[in-house]
């Protein structure tokens, strides 16, 4: 597939690291292109990357195949009504802002072909994992570019419904400030049973990621792996008693549950 020419709308963090992805698999600096209301974030992206940044969004996606929205979703509809003009028929866009639905994307910007993706910030280490949906405009060689860009920091995972982007924000887009969350929790309870808090810290740390690494690399389910790991009567499974006990499985389910219906939210408020 020829490289598509690639302009990013807006340049801080995700895109910056979607830029970084695209440039460590081979991408030529000349292919991408950046723009953001920013000097010094301009000037920072370009030093970084190589690549030709602008002030104007409209100058930017001149040439373009593809047009990657990463701004904030509070001025998306500013943005969209502005770029409107200046977009062919024939450009892809991708947008990775949260909560602004395809819907919403073409009333402002006119029937067009537009991906929606929802990735999340391990991205920023291209160890990220993105859910993407394409309205029915999109062919399938845009289907393929949108694919390479997401892929470019991690694993790219096309959904069949819109709708689901809600589940995926739960899930994956969420997911890692839950994981964040165990790992406060368990430093807390190793430190209270007496270990240095750093010492308490570098077990938890480097348990969930040997944890993660032997789950990706495994031919089995997580809960078989926990079935290998737990002993009848031993540790292991006084601790997951205990979980389980508390209701452990019905609290996560809740909690994304929350975070999918808040997702939703924002789409209805933000598309307004």
């Amino acid at each position: 597939m020829t490289t598509p020419r690639i302009a990013f709308i807006g340049a801080g963090n995700m895109a910056a690291s979607l830029i970084g992805g695209l440039r460590a698999q081979g991408i030529d600096a000349s292919a991408i292109r950046a723009s953001d209301r920013g000097a010094e974030q301009r000037s920072k992206i370009s030093a970084e990357h190589g690549i030709e940044t602008f002030a104007s969004n409209a100058e930017a996606i001149q040439g373009a195949d593809v047009i990657v929205l990463s701004i904030k979703p509070q001025v998306m509809k500013e943005v969209c009504l502005d770029l409107a003009a200046h977009i062919s028929e024939q450009q892809l866009v991708v947008s990775i802002a949260a909560g602004i639905s395809c819907a919403s994307l073409e009333n402002w910007l006119g029937p067009r072909a537009i991906v929606r993706c929802m990735p999340n910030t391990p991205a920023l280490l291209r160890q990220g994992v993105s859910g993407l949906y394409g309205n029915a405009h999109v062919s399938p060689a845009q289907r393929q570019q949108a694919e390479q860009l997401l892929s470019a920091v991690g694993l790219a995972l096309w959904l069949d419904k819109e709708a689901q982007i809600d589940a995926v924000t739960a899930v994956s887009g969420s997911g890692p400030a839950y994981f964040f969350l165990l790992i406060e929790a368990m430093t807390a309870a190793g430190e209270k049973l007496g270990l240095p808090r750093d010492t308490a810290a570098q077990l938890t740390l480097h348990t969930a990621l040997g944890a993660a690494r032997m789950a990706v690399a495994s031919d089995v389910d997580a809960s078989e792996l926990r079935r290998r790991v737990t002993s009848p009567a031993g540790t292991t499974e006084a601790a997951i008693k205990s979980f389980q006990a508390d209701g452990f499985e019905t609290l996560v389910e809740k909690a994304l549950n929350a975070a999918a219906h808040r997702s939703a939210e924002l789409a209805e408020q933000l598309g307004q």
